[in-house]
C-alpha cells in the first residue's frame, strides 16, 4: 500500500471515528434528555422512611392539602413550645419528608414551628413531579402553612435546601416572607447539567430550568445562604455565585469541612447558632422599623 493511500485510510478512520464518537454523544444526551425528571428527582414512597415521628421525639401532626391542580400532598406541622417563628421547609430532590426527623428535632428545639412537606410523587403526596408540579405545591403548602393556628406571615421563614431552595425563591418571588434561609441551593439546571455531564452541553435543551440566580436579584426581604466548603454535589463556588448575584440584606454562612447532607451535623451548634441569630435579627430589625 502507498504511502499516500495509507494516509488516507488513516485519514477516513479517524473522521469515522469522530463521526461515531459524535453519534454516540447525541444518542446519551438524547437518553438524558428524555429521561430529565428521574435523573432531577428522586422521591421514596411512603411506606419508606421513618413514619412514626412520636418514637424520636417529634410530635407532628398531618396535615393534608390539594394543590390548584387537585393534586393531594402531605405535611408535618411540628410545633414549638413558645415559637417565635415558622419556618415552612422545602426539602431536597430525594427522599421525603420522614427523612429529615434528626433535623427537625433540632430546629424546634430554637422555639421555631416547622412546616415540611412532600412534593407530588414524595412520602404520602400523590402525583408525579415535574418543575411545573412542585412549584404548585408550594404554593399549596404556603398557603396552608398560614391556615394553622398561631402561624403569622409575619413570622413566617422560607427555608430551602438544595432543590428545594429553587421551589424557596419561587415562593418568594410571588408571596410575602419574613425572611429566606438557602442552604445549599445552586444557581439553575444548567449550572448543574454542566457540572455533572461537562462534556455534553445540555442546559440549553433542558425542560426544567430550576432558576434561582435570575430571581435572587429581585427578592429584597433578608436572606441568609448556609453552604458546606465540601459540597460534592452543588460546588462551595455555586453557592457563593448564587449569593453575589442576590439583593441585599444578606448573609452567608460557610460550614466548614461540610458537604452536601452533612451540614447540621458538621456545622453542629454554630450551625444552629447561625439559623438562630438570623432570625432573631431579622424579626428583631421589623419590629424597630415597625
Amino acid at each position: 500500500m502507498s504511502l499516500k493511500l495509507k494516509t488516507r485510510v488513516r485519514n477516513v478512520t479517524g473522521v469515522q471515528f469522530v463521526g461515531l464518537l459524535v453519534f454516540l454523544l447525541l444518542v446519551y444526551a438524547a437518553f438524558l434528555l428524555s429521561s430529565e425528571n428521574k435523573i432531577i428527582f428522586h422521591p421514596s414512597r411512603y411506606p419508606d422512611g421513618f413514619w412514626n415521628p412520636a418514637s424520636q421525639g417529634v410530635l407532628a401532626q398531618d396535615i393534608y392539602f390539594t394543590a390548584e391542580d387537585g393534586v393531594k400532598l402531605h405535611g408535618w406541622f411540628i410545633p414549638a413550645e413558645n415559637a417565635v417563628a415558622t419556618l415552612l421547609w422545602f426539602h431536597g430532590n430525594a427522599g421525603n419528608i420522614s427523612h429529615r426527623l434528626d433535623n427537625i428535632q433540632r430546629l424546634v428545639r430554637l422555639n421555631l414551628n416547622v412546616f415540611i412537606f412532600d412534593y407530588r410523587g414524595y412520602g404520602r403526596s400523590e402525583g408525579v413531579p415535574s418543575e411545573a408540579g412542585i412549584y404548585k405545591d408550594s404554593q399549596a403548602a404556603y398557603d396552608a402553612v398560614l391556615r394553622l393556628d398561631g402561624v403569622s406571615v409575619d413570622t413566617l421563614f422560607l427555608f430551602g435546601r438544595s432543590l428545594g431552595g429553587i421551589c424557596a425563591v419561587q415562593t418568594a418571588m410571588n408571596w410575602p416572607a419574613k425572611g429566606l434561609l438557602l442552604e445549599s441551593v445552586f444557581t439553575n439546571s444548567s449550572d448543574m447539567a454542566r457540572k455533572i455531564f461537562p462534556l455534553i452541553p445540555l442546559g440549553w435543551a433542558m425542560k426544567s430550568k430550576l432558576d434561582a440566580v435570575s430571581k435572587v436579584p429581585h427578592l429584597r426581604l433578608p436572606k441568609l445562604f448556609l453552604h458546606g466548603t465540601d459540597d460534592e454535589i452543588v460546588p462551595y463556588d455555586m453557592g457563593r455565585k448564587l449569593f453575589d448575584a442576590a439583593a441585599e440584606p444578606k448573609t452567608f454562612y460557610s460550614i466548614a469541612g461540610a458537604g452536601h447532607n452533612d451540614t447540621y451535623v458538621l456545622g453542629g451548634d454554630e450551625y444552629f447558632n447561625a439559623l438562630n441569630q438570623f432570625i432573631t435579627e431579622t424579626l428583631k430589625n421589623s419590629h424597630i422599623k415597625g
